[in-house]
């Protein structure tokens, strides 16, 4: 039982099932390619089952691989932030921390909260990934995800930082050609740039006063990112909806201008998003109370 539980072992066969190699897993942890060879070949054996294939070119998972890597990199993750907690208060944050974000929200919120982060911690090192694809934090190895809108995904951990508002915009040449009454039931008929991440979104709920309109949109152009959608918009091809933080400089500067004067959308959160573990590792912990406190300075402008 004692062997079983040999983390160094668990390390090896996780890394060499991330980088699909034993020779790329020797050197990211700087050892002997036979050291990792022999570590995980006892693993296999004192679990009596084949955990990779090897060929001369690559390794594989096999299935019981597959299931062992999602469970070691829940046992490693636990160490790790055992560690942190027991050791916060005594040692700083310090070493790598992998996190993800939106492509927006990580330019405009993230990145600031980034710089005083490394300013405070200098022994920190940040990873980070903005993308509006959803990561798989465990699989991806990332300890941190801040998700943005409504969350689906009930395997993780969340702790909410803020509130999003969901804005109507659109250049003010654009919006010059709209009725001065325009509202929701008219939003079949009208031009929009659509945002392929928001993805399972066909309908939307506008309210006012009590009154509620639930509406398809007409999006005459579709892009892959958030950025992409917001250019389109500020070009003045169509109608956009975004959240406040991606365009309120854009409003303030007389750049896009508010339509659907009145009308509300449903406000979503803001969250940090960690993989399952009883603990969060101080390098988490002290990002996360960074980006909160930003958070909690950006509502008091709204």
């Amino acid at each position: 039982m004692t062997d079983l539980l040999n983390l160094n072992r668990l390390v090896y066969f996780t890394t060499v099932m991330e980088t699909g190699s034993f020779t790329a897993a020797a050197d990211r942890l700087g050892v002997a390619k036979a050291v990792v060879s022999h570590q995980v070949g006892k693993l296999e054996e004192e679990l009596g089952a084949t955990l990779m294939r090897r060929t001369t070119r690559r390794v594989t998972s096999t299935e019981e691989g597959r299931l062992f890597y999602d469970r070691s990199m829940i046992i490693l993750r636990e160490a790790e932030a055992a560690y942190g907690e027991i050791s916060h208060g005594a040692v700083e944050p310090s070493g790598m921390l992998r996190l993800t974000a939106p492509l927006d929200y990580g330019t405009k919120i993230v990145a600031p909260v980034m710089a005083a982060y490394l300013k405070t911690y200098p022994h920190m090192r940040v990873e980070a990934i903005f993308d509006d694809a959803v990561s798989n934090l465990v699989g991806e190895q990332i300890d941190l995800g801040i998700r943005v809108g409504w969350l689906t995904d009930s395997s993780n951990q969340a702790r909410r930082l803020g509130t999003i508002r969901q804005t109507v915009v659109a250049s003010p040449a654009f919006a010059a050609s709209l009725p001065p009454d325009v509202g929701p039931r008219q939003a079949r008929s009208l031009a929009w740039v659509g945002n392929a991440q928001l993805r399972g979104i066909s309908q939307w709920l506008f309210s006012r006063d009590g009154e509620k309109v639930l509406t398809e949109l007409n999006p005459v152009i579709m892009c892959d990112k958030s950025p992409a959608a917001h250019a389109c918009v500020l070009a003045g091809i169509g109608l956009g909806i975004f959240p406040d933080y991606s365009v309120s400089d854009d409003i303030a500067e007389g750049r896009l201008v508010p339509v659907f004067a009145g009308w509300a959308l449903p406000t979503g959160g803001i969250h940090a998003v960690f993989p399952p573990a009883r603990f969060r590792p101080a390098k988490v912990r002290a990002f996360v109370d960074l980006l909160a406190a930003a958070e909690k300075r950006r509502s008091r402008r709204l």
